[in-house]
């Protein structure tokens, strides 16, 4: 999935890549565990205090592929999930060449395997929730980027 988004390459980034920013517009995300520095870096391992409801967990973040201003994709476990995940951006075609605008994709895979007792994991329900948290994250995003210089 991906939404446009109006502001520059750069601002989107900052967005994705500034633990401060990060906390702000991303509900979830807490606070990291310990302050990362020069965060991304591919290999790095973060880990995010993450609330998942009322519960607060440890949100492990290992930034695999890091192109500035173009694509970060990285693996994330959250308990037993685990989670690849990877933001593009895109420049879009300047209409307005006061109105900069950026495509931003974020595509989410989910190859879990979890024992489950009593019950079945339903897989539709499961892409139905990643298509929530993707839907609710670009959403967050662009209202952040557009809202704040």
């Amino acid at each position: 999935m991906s939404a446009v988004i109006d502001a520059d390459t750069k601002r989107v980034w900052r967005a994705l890549t500034e633990p401060g920013e990060l906390v702000t517009w991303d509900e979830q995300l807490v606070a990291p565990v310990e302050a990362p520095t020069e965060y991304p870096r591919s290999g790095q391992h973060v880990r995010w205090r993450y609330r998942l409801g009322s519960v607060q967990l440890v949100l492990h973040d290992r930034p695999q592929a890091v192109e500035p201003c173009k694509r970060l994709r990285s693996l994330l476990s959250l308990g037993s999930m685990r989670f690849d995940q990877t933001y593009t951006l895109l420049q879009e075609p300047e209409d307005d060449p006061d109105v900069p605008r950026t495509r931003l994709g974020l595509k989410i895979v989910a190859s879990n395997s979890v024992p489950v007792i009593g019950s079945i994991v339903d897989r539709f329900e499961v892409r139905r929730l990643a298509t929530e948290r993707i839907d609710t994250t670009l959403r967050a995003i662009s209202q952040w980027c557009e809202s704040s210089p």
